[in-house]
């Protein structure tokens, strides 16, 4: 077995254990915040533009993680940070929650021979290039942990695909940039969409 992929696990877990606490949001104050995100991310988390992600079922907390990053600069994104600076660390709490108890609308994979191709790589990964499985940290149904490892399951193709092409390229620098860099820059584009059509379909 290659030497790489317990090292990539040991980091993944390591970040897990470091993961800070956050506040639990109120998604009755959540929702009238929310207006400013429909034109986007749609009125209830479920965005009609694949290339904005769906925001719908995302743990409250990771929504709340990324909206504090977006606002620090941690996270690049000049739209994102505009919006994120006027946000409280309470109004970030409660968008999260509002989103995180919206139910994700069922997706299904348009290409089903890529589909198959990405479920291989993201339960099992490939241990001759030191590819750990995707499942490891996004869990086999593709619910993720909260606040550090998103939900992937019911993701826009299209937003999945430019977020790990954005690590790849070295210009996401939040989510353990340093563990999904070196998983990313292993794929081919034709394996970063195989794996996004896969994770799309998925129904925790």
């Amino acid at each position: 077995m290659s030497l790489i992929r317990p090292a990539l696990v040991a980091l993944a877990l390591s970040c897990v254990v470091s993961a800070p606490a956050l506040a639990k949001g109120d998604p009755a104050k959540g929702q009238p915040l929310s207006a400013a995100c429909g034109a986007c991310h749609g009125a209830d988390g479920n965005s009609a533009i694949p290339v904005n992600p769906n925001l719908a079922q995302q743990h409250p907390d990771y929504i709340a993680k990324q909206l504090a990053e977006f606002k620090s600069g941690a996270r690049a994104n000049a739209i994102m940070a505009g919006i994120a600076t006027g946000l409280s660390p309470e109004n970030m709490a409660d968008l999260g929650a509002w989103f995180g108890s919206r139910k994700v609308r069922a997706a299904t994979a348009s290409d089903e021979a890529a589909a198959t191709a990405g479920q291989k790589l993201y339960r099992a990964g490939d241990a001759s290039r030191g590819l750990p499985a995707c499942s490891g940290c996004h869990s086999p149904s593709g619910a993720g942990i909260p606040s550090q490892y998103p939900r992937l399951a019911g993701q826009h193709q299209a937003y999945t695909v430019a977020q790990l092409k954005a690590f790849k390229a070295g210009e996401r620098a939040n989510d353990n940039a340093a563990l999904m860099r070196t998983i990313a820059a292993k794929l081919t584009d034709q394996e970063l969409t195989a794996l996004a059509e896969y994770v799309a379909a998925l129904r925790p």
